[in-house]
């Protein structure tokens, strides 16, 4: 049976773990960004190509977020377990957890479509739907679906707890993809705003990112996130005079030759 040393060393060693996946996970978004520019539609991709991409996005934005989580599902699991079973039962947990954002990547992959062709045929409406969605991102940070989701996310001991005593060979890959049902459910407002913003936008992916570890790990984490939700009602304001804030829908006029 290992030691409790061995056992608190675990938390370090999977935030590592998480880390270091995150940073390689940047540096192939950052690599499939190359000769992109941020502007409206799926970028040219079809539908696998998009999910392929939006998963190494998810990846590169979420883990980090989702570390904590991990290293407390980690304490759950009994004091003789192998490196090699914890390692394995964490991946479990983080293919499930992804594979819930992969889901939703299916919308917001009809999403991008929806805003390249708004974007193309009706480019005058564009900016305004991207101010709508903006402003319905932002309102959605004071729901009480959001408080409940956020919540959850923010102190999920005792759903570990309880769905660590899932059996099977499945057991850690339910339990990501409920851990995942939830963030989606906590995030997924901020996730479209990439949709105004142009999907591999990476700045704003940064900042979303580091909204989103914000939310989720700071001890004044529910005050920000309302305060974020102010600030896309606001920015979304601005959108209608100013189509360029939302390259996601909208298409510069081509130059003249």
């Amino acid at each position: 049976m290992s030691s409790p040393l061995a056992r608190r060393a675990v938390v370090p060693a999977s935030w590592a773990a998480m880390l270091a996946a995150a940073v390689l996970a940047w540096v192939l978004t950052v690599r499939s960004s190359a000769g992109m520019a941020p502007g409206p539609g799926t970028m040219g991709r079809g539908l696998w190509g998009f999910l392929a991409l939006w998963g190494l996005m998810m990846a590169a934005m979420m883990l980090p977020s989702v570390a904590p989580v991990v290293s407390l599902y980690l304490r759950t699991l009994r004091a003789g377990a192998t490196g090699w079973t914890r390692a394995a039962r964490s991946t479990g947990l983080v293919v499930g957890y992804l594979c819930a954002w992969e889901a939703f990547g299916l919308a917001a992959f009809g999403a991008a479509w929806a805003g390249g062709e708004l974007a193309a045929r009706a480019p005058g409406a564009a900016p305004w739907a991207g101010a709508l969605l903006l402003a319905g991102a932002g309102a959605y940070q004071a729901t009480p679906l959001k408080d409940r989701c956020l919540r959850h996310c923010r102190s999920p001991v005792g759903f570990l707890m309880h769905f660590g005593g899932y059996s099977g060979r499945l057991r850690d890959l339910r339990v990501g993809l409920y851990h995942g049902g939830y963030c989606v459910g906590c995030c997924w407002g901020l996730m479209a705003v990439l949709i105004v913003v142009g999907v591999m936008n990476l700045a704003w992916m940064a900042a979303l990112a580091v909204a989103v570890f914000l939310e989720k790990t700071w001890r004044h984490g529910e005050a920000f996130s309302l305060v974020l939700g102010v600030a896309l009602i606001g920015y979304a304001c601005f959108v209608p005079w100013h189509p360029g804030l939302a390259p996601g829908l909208y298409a510069p006029p081509a130059m003249p030759m």
